[in-house]
């Protein structure tokens, strides 16, 4: 490969890494502390801080419209949405663009409101995609809670009545990844690390500060999901009570005061949907309540499966859900009873969809009449809605932050002290040549840095040990390289050819090396888990990186000093200059 076209891979290879860097770089260091908290808290936090901050910005637009001010500097974009809302109304622009001239263009008070919790919401949903996709830091970095789970396969094999298959046992745990993904993130917890773990195990990390027994509380609670039929003379009693008194009809804890206006068998339940945060929101008027049997249909427990598809006739999105040989016979006695009635889906206690049964239903059941956002959400909530399988907290540990900031501190004097020890050897020791492997290894580190944001692999105190490793092995192929060249020198040849033949007679000696700690690498990150795959990730990554740069950027460099620069002479040893 010719001279210029190994420039132009570096270029490439550099330009590649920067934009995988961009987003690590991006995160921490130009993403102010506040706004990273912010973007690190829940949906449910999000909406808080967005509805309530813009409660307070309509109030001073407001404020300042009646006082005839500018529109307050931190809302100038809603200049730009009256300009649209103008354009799309064919409707002329101010001569001046105030607080009262922005107010007018909107058509009420909520819209403008609306604009303003936008905005944050989109700047914080934003700023959460920039994190996922920063390089992540480890438990023993940022600090919190790391909790491992068993899950009890005897209870459940004997649940469903049989031997439990492979993929019975894949099923349940994935199932059970869902149901603890939604129930962390749905109680206002930062955003977890969920994964599979060994055989029956599933590992959570909880970054930042969590309170240990709130968090058990979520995870081993019961969700339930269940099909209940609707009363629907229960359901017109309850709104006929409900519009004389709107405000003494529930209890605090959201039962009815006056439990007598519905029949004993029957039970008041709201109608949730989901909002713009994708958080539960219960709807209003007509639509959000509705009375129920207590009794219950179904039990989501009898649903293996259910997928999102589209009607063949009019291509409308539909839930499609298959049920257990058991609970085939079960709602095919109550759809067969029940025809032309609504039936209710309910989880932990929300009505999540009501539709009317238009037939007997045996192995498998449709739901319509929904978007295809809410029927994959729909679909999901079937899958996923209860936990199938037991679990069991068999490990929990707690981190303190301060831990944690301690921990990154000695790691990075560790990397930074690795590092210009090992440049000032590489320079005293080797010359002017020193210098080329020091700046092949600071573009070692840089690719390093990439790969692991490219594939969000996440930094923890074995992946730093990895790297320092990884620094001081990498100057072993600059130091076998270096040796050759000597041995060419004091054969009388010139500094051409003692680069050229230096990189030939070395090339296979480094490959070798690498290729087999490479190896060892592969099997460690295979094999293990925890610290130990961390390690090898990082490990494996450096070897690849420092083979680029040793072989390939080195020898460039080296090539551009005889070319370019015209240099005759190759400083690579005090006794020894060709």
């Amino acid at each position: 490969m010719s001279k210029r076209y190994r420039l132009a891979v570096i270029i490439l290879v550099i330009s590649i890494c920067a934009v995988f860097l961009s987003s690590t770089v991006e995160w921490y260091f130009f993403t102010p502390a506040q706004d990273k908290q912010l973007a690190l808290a829940s949906r449910e936090q999000i909406k808080s801080y967005a509805s309530r901050t813009a409660s307070y910005d309509i109030q001073k637009l407001i404020a300042a419209a009646r006082a005839g001010e500018p529109v307050p500097e931190n809302l100038n974009f809603l200049i730009n949405e009256a300009k649209k809302i103008n354009a799309r109304e064919k409707a002329e622009n101010p001569a001046v663009w105030d607080a009262a001239s922005v107010l007018r263009v909107f058509y009420d008070k909520r819209e403008a409101l609306d604009a303003i919790e936008g905005r944050y919401r989109q700047r914080l949903f934003d700023l959460k995609d920039l994190q996922k996709n920063a390089v992540q830091l480890g438990l023993d970095l940022s600090g919190g809670l790391s909790i491992i789970l068993q899950a009890d396969m005897d209870s459940y094999a004997r649940k469903l009545g049989r031997t439990l298959t492979e993929e019975d046992r894949r099923l349940a745990l994935d199932q059970a990844l869902e149901v603890l993904n939604g129930r962390i993130d749905r109680f206002g917890l930062t955003e977890p690390v969920i994964r599979r773990q060994g055989d029956g195990q599933i590992y959570i990390e909880i970054p930042g500060t969590a309170d240990p027994e709130r968090i058990n509380s979520i995870i081993m609670g019961k969700g339930g999901l269940a099909f209940h039929m609707v009363d629907q003379e229960a359901t017109e009693a309850f709104f006929q009570y409900y519009a004389n008194h709107p405000d003494t009809t529930f209890n605090e804890d959201g039962s009815l005061v006056n439990p007598s206006i519905i029949p004993d068998d029957c039970v008041v339940r709201g109608v949730y949907t989901k909002d713009r945060y994708g958080l539960d929101e219960q709807k209003t008027g007509r639509d959000a309540w509705v009375a129920l049997k207590k009794e219950i249909g179904l039990d989501g427990n009898h649903i293996k499966n259910a997928t999102v598809s589209r009607d063949n006739i009019d291509g409308k999105p539909e839930v499609t859900f298959e049920l257990t040989a058991e609970g085939a016979d079960v709602f095919y006695n109550l759809t067969s009873n029940n025809l032309r009635k609504p039936l209710a889906t309910v989880l932990d206690d929300k009505v999540r969809s009501v539709a009317t049964i238009q037939s007997a239903i045996r192995d498998s059941g449709r739901l319509t009449g929904f978007s295809m956002e809410e029927s994959s959400n729909i679909a999901l909530i079937l899958r996923s809605a209860a936990l199938p399988v037991e679990l069991e907290i068999v490990n929990q540990q707690s981190i303190g932050p301060s831990l944690g900031a301690d921990t990154i501190k000695q790691g990075l004097w560790a990397l930074c002290g690795g590092l210009i020890f090992v440049f000032i050897f590489m320079l005293v020791f080797y010359k002017s040549a020193g210098i080329n492997a020091v700046l092949a290894q600071i573009l070692n580190i840089y690719i390093m840095f990439s790969i692991l944001s490219a594939f969000n692999f996440t930094l923890t105190l074995p992946s730093i040990a990895g790297f320092i490793l990884t620094i001081g092995m990498a100057v072993d192929a600059s130091v076998i390289v270096f040796e050759r060249m000597k041995e060419e020198l004091r054969l009388g040849k010139g500094r051409k050819s003692a680069i050229e033949f230096g990189f030939s007679k070395a090339f296979w000696a480094v490959m070798d090396a690498n290729i087999t700690t490479f190896i060892a690498a592969l099997f460690l990150s295979q094999l293990g888990s925890g610290p130990i795959q961390g390690f090898a990730v990082s490990l494996a990554i450096g070897v690849f990186s420092s083979v680029f740069t040793s072989l390939f950027v080195s020898r460039l460099i080296f090539d551009f000093g005889t070319d370019v620069l015209k240099s005759k002479t190759l400083s690579v040893s005090w006794r020894i200059r060709g």
